[in-house]
């Protein structure tokens, strides 16, 4: 998708040499605060912006030199949803299908699909001026897919909504990758969202590309070991927990209201756990993995970061 793809601005570097790839199917989050080159890739990407170094391709095309065609099989889902207030829900989805090349029945058939999906039946025929924010949302969603993009980009698609409306709206993003094998690009800082929706991500920091791939991956990066809770029906004790401790594989153990929380390299460590407790006479009652959360992964590469940018200038004054 992404080859050392890189972009500078007169304020700095937008993005630097980014390699990352996106498959058919599945949802891609661009993960990262304001700033960290989100909006940038997308715009390069789509052949808006030219990069300085690097290349890309989209479905195969490469979008600085054939940007009309990329635009054509991609649907982009900005922060601001740029509707015409004067115009209905209706207007506004024709007129951008007509951009888009559509006319006559098949639009007409396509806009009444969309509204219907997309809940905005009733408004069909009201002026946006006074929708919600979730309203414009969904309509400006629904705008995205009246081609029927193969690739689906979404920047930041749950900004301003309340957590009804985020809900209803993350709803209807899980449901779009699975249609046709389409691919969804998520960029966004809201972290909740792109657990619930995301089967790969990408992090990114001023512009730099600082951890890509399945969240289990990358918490086996950037995360030690598995925290597991057992249930003994009561707190374990300090002895118990320094057995547990001392065990292959057991990277530390403390006592929990109802027994023990133990961490472990992997896994597989858990059942030689429970063995050792139950050869002990100690009942096992349950044993719950708490693998970490997309949060717990974010911020472990956020820590990782800062302590790199903490060192470096410290290793300079050393030398």
């Amino acid at each position: 998708m992404a080859r050392d793809l890189t972009r500078q601005f007169a304020g700095g570097v937008g993005l630097d040499g980014l390699d990352l790839e996106a498959h058919p199917g599945e949802v891609l989050a661009l993960l990262g605060p304001n700033g960290a080159g989100k909006t940038t890739t997308v715009r390069l990407l789509n052949g808006v912006l030219v990069p300085d170094r690097g290349g890309s391709r989209v479905l195969g095309l490469d979008p600085v030199g054939a940007g009309d065609d990329v635009r054509r099989r991609t649907g982009v889902l900005t922060e601001n949803a740029g509707l015409d207030d004067r115009l209905t829900a209706r207007e506004n989805l024709r007129a951008a299908g007509r951009i888009r090349g559509l006319r006559g029945p098949a639009l007409e058939r396509r806009l009444d699909e969309l509204l219907e999906r997309f809940g905005m039946t009733e408004r069909a025929d009201v002026t946006v001026h006074g929708a919600s924010t979730g309203q414009r949302k969904r309509l400006a969603l629904a705008r995205a897919l009246l081609h029927d993009p193969d690739v689906l980009f979404l920047d930041e698609p749950t900004s301003g909504l309340d957590p009804a409306a985020t809900r209803d709206v993350v709803a209807l993003i899980g449901s779009l990758a699975a249609e046709h094998g389409r691919t969804v690009i998520l960029c966004t800082h809201f972290l909740g969202e792109a657990g619930r929706l995301a089967d790969r991500m990408a992090v990114l920091h001023l512009g730099r590309l600082r951890a890509a791939g399945r969240p289990e991956e990358i918490a086996a990066r950037f995360w030690a070991g598995l925290p597991v809770v057992l249930d003994l029906g009561a707190p374990a004790d300090e002895r118990l927990c320094g057995r547990l401790g001392a065990l292959p594989g057991v990277i530390e153990a403390d006592p929990a209201p109802d027994g023990v929380r133990v961490v472990v390299a992997d896994r597989d460590v858990v059942p030689r756990v429970v063995a050792a407790l139950v050869a002990d006479g100690i009942d096992v009652y349950a044993a719950t993995p708490h693998p970490p959360t997309l949060e717990d992964v974010y911020f472990a590469v956020e820590a990782a970061i800062a302590a790199e940018e903490i060192a470096a200038p410290a290793a300079g004054v050393r030398s």
